[in-house]
């Protein structure tokens, strides 16, 4: 297939671009493996650690790599737009959650991390940093520039935020508990709050990505035109 004029690297390819979604997968294998092999209360719980929007994000970044991945392997156009599509969802909520989560965990991290878990070091890099600079190289050196309209992805990040927010209750119903030691410690309203927060930043995310895609490789509708005045 035709490479787009501002995308860095070939894609979908067996070269780099099947390396860099290979490491990719490696990474969040790794990170579903740790939850496996240093089981806590939440193995045992209604929603497992799905609960955690931070699984819910490492599971979409695997699907992303994953048919990222399947693309490459078969030089597939329809794999590689699809691969595409899933990280503008993807990539956002993997930067929203490392934005989120840092800067909660800074603060202090039992308003993330409850008194009976302990994450080592590198699990809590893996789970919540390299699942976003994975997404973010993935964007930046094999994909074209995203279409998302601001108006979509505002949809979509409300959309995610209400349905999480819906399961997280639901979960709670069963488990009597919440996943982050914060939603015990503020009300309903407020919780409402952080959620449209949520939504907000997801948003600016989004609008943030494209804007650095934009720095990195320059802008679509010129590099298009230039295409067509050499071709």
């Amino acid at each position: 297939m035709e490479r787009h004029p501002l995308q860095r690297l070939s894609s979908p390819s067996r070269t780099a671009s099947a390396l860099i979604h290979l490491l990719g997968l490696a990474s969040f294998a790794a990170s579903f493996k740790y939850l496996v092999d240093y089981p806590n209360l939440v193995n045992d719980s209604y929603g497992w650690h799905f609960q955690y929007l931070t699984i819910i994000g490492l599971a979409l970044a695997t699907a992303t790599f994953s048919v990222g991945l399947l693309a490459d392997l078969t030089s597939s156009t329809t794999l590689f737009y699809v691969k595409n599509a899933l990280s503008t969802a993807s990539a956002p909520l993997e930067v929203l959650i490392s934005l989120l989560y840092w800067s909660l965990r800074a603060i202090d991290k039992r308003l993330v991390i409850p008194e009976w878990m302990e994450l080592n070091p590198l699990a809590d890099v893996g789970f919540h940093a390299l699942p976003a600079l994975l997404l973010t190289t993935d964007l930046l050196v094999l994909s074209p520039p995203w279409t998302v309209t601001p108006r979509s992805a505002a949809a979509l990040s409300v959309g995610l935020a209400l349905s999480y927010w819906w399961w997280i209750e639901f979960c709670y119903a069963r488990n009597g508990w919440y996943p982050y030691p914060l939603f015990e410690q503020v009300s309903p309203p407020v919780r409402g709050v952080v959620f449209g927060v949520s939504a907000l930043l997801m948003t600016l995310s989004t609008a943030g990505l494209k804007y650095l895609y934009e720095r990195v490789n320059g802008d679509a509708a010129a590099a298009i035109a230039a295409a067509k005045r050499t071709s």
